[in-house]
């Protein structure tokens, strides 16, 4: 890989064209294998939410729960003039279906989605492009998967139509996806160019 320890003002060391040649076999496989991955995510994402939600004859926004059980009718505190029976006590936040579906969510997605921008990010420090470039380059997929996860809580603890914030997210991850896999194939094995901020 060249001499790692040379910074040229403040970077890491040689860019990607300079890489030798097993470093840039490995970089590029981490780029499929992930563009792999990515396609078989859109892939679901079609079959699963897309074509069931605007195709299908049943709704699709969520796996099937039981709904919350309804407040009694009246008014249920003390100065209500009869105190309504309850037949079912509603369960706390913590333990709806659909608060363990969010949590269960998140915590798969936070760390895949997150994993997958951490190398990438990793490889775009190495891009030959100017600071800020690659600061948004990094950053944006990131501010994606949060708008992605902020999503889920919010149709389902909100509003449904919170349902439509999947698309920016997932539209910004995967664009940036796209972008910093397309510049660094491009640096890895074309000939080398430096972009400006």
């Amino acid at each position: 890989m060249g001499a790692i320890t040379e910074k040229r003002g403040g970077e890491l060391g040689p860019r990607m064209g300079d890489w030798s040649q097993p470093a840039k076999a490995l970089a590029t496989m981490i780029v499929l294998m992930l563009a792999i991955g990515m396609a078989g995510a859109l892939g679901q994402i079609i079959v699963h939410d897309i074509i069931p939600t605007f195709f299908g004859s049943e709704k699709h926004a969520m796996p099937e729960m039981e709904p919350m059980s309804e407040a009694p009718s009246g008014r249920g505190d003390l100065f209500s003039e009869t105190a309504p029976a309850v037949e079912k006590s509603r369960p706390a936040l913590h333990q709806t279906d659909e608060f363990i579906f969010a949590l269960k969510f998140t915590h798969i997605h936070i760390f895949g989605m997150s994993g997958i921008f951490i190398v990438m990010g990793a490889l775009v420090l190495f891009l030959d492009m100017g600071t800020g470039l690659r600061t948004w380059l990094i950053t944006l997929p990131f501010i994606g998967i949060l708008i992605d996860l902020a999503s889920v809580w919010l149709k389902i603890f909100v509003d449904p139509a919170f349902f439509w914030l999947h698309i920016p997210g997932g539209v910004l991850f995967g664009v940036v996806f796209a972008v910093d896999s397309f510049f660094i194939l491009k640096q890895l094995w074309g000939r080398r160019a430096t972009i400006a901020t």
